[in-house]
């Protein structure tokens, strides 16, 4: 996961509809740069791996500062949970007080980090309680990628034609090996890295944030 995500795999390491195919990883490969991103151990994975506490974390790298409140009626829960949970990421340190908004009684939170690095080399070993964690991640990473897709599809004719032309949502089938693969992945994160080098958005009234996914698995034959 480049961008503002979460990238996994070896660690040497957005709304899109049918368009030109191309090939594609996703939330983690190989070196994560741009935004300050924050590689994962085992104390950090447990903290994170939780479908309300990723989704807290999302929110505040996309949208900026905001208060557990402000959290709860975005995310549809209450304040206590996001609370809590907001609670539990600062004792990680993927969340901290976000100075120049405490005005108020409220706390402000933002996020720490603005990608988080997954290398898998370092949970080969791991015990049980770390693997569950790590499914849990992964699974709830891909539960965030379809949410984002099916957003994007629900909501296109509101971007209008120019966007429609300019998604894709293609698949490809390669014969590689690993090795193969892993350099792939790293070619890709290389130019999307090139492309977040170049003008921000907001140098441009045509521009929009835009989501990247990337996915890299071997299938069996047939």
């Amino acid at each position: 996961m480049q961008e503002h995500g979460e990238q996994t795999g070896p660690a040497a390491s957005g709304p899109a509809s049918p368009g030109p195919a191309s090939p594609g990883p996703a939330s983690p490969g190989p070196t994560a740069s741009g935004p300050a991103s924050r590689t994962l151990d085992a104390r950090s994975l447990r903290g994170i791996a939780h479908p309300l506490r990723m989704q807290l974390l999302y929110a505040l790298r996309r949208g900026g500062p905001a208060t557990a409140s402000q959290l709860a009626a975005k995310l549809g829960e209450s304040s206590g949970a996001t609370s809590y949970h907001l609670r539990q990421l600062a004792a990680h340190g993927f969340v901290e007080d976000a100075p120049g908004h405490g005005k108020g009684r409220e706390r402000w939170w933002q996020a720490v980090d603005q990608a988080l690095v997954l290398d898998n080399d370092r949970f080969e070993d791991s015990g049980p309680e770390v693997r569950g964690a790590l499914d849990l991640f992964l699974h709830e990473l891909a539960t965030s990628h379809n949410r984002e897709l099916s957003t994007w599809i629900s909501n296109r004719d509101d971007w209008g034609p120019a966007w429609s032309r300019a998604s894709d949502m293609s698949d490809w089938t390669l014969r590689l090996t690993p090795r193969r693969a892993e350099e792939l992945i790293g070619r890709m994160h290389e130019l999307l890295d090139s492309y977040r080098a170049q003008a921000s958005p907001e140098d441009d009234p045509e521009g929009a944030q835009v989501r990247f996914h990337t996915h890299v698995f071997p299938v069996q034959d047939g």
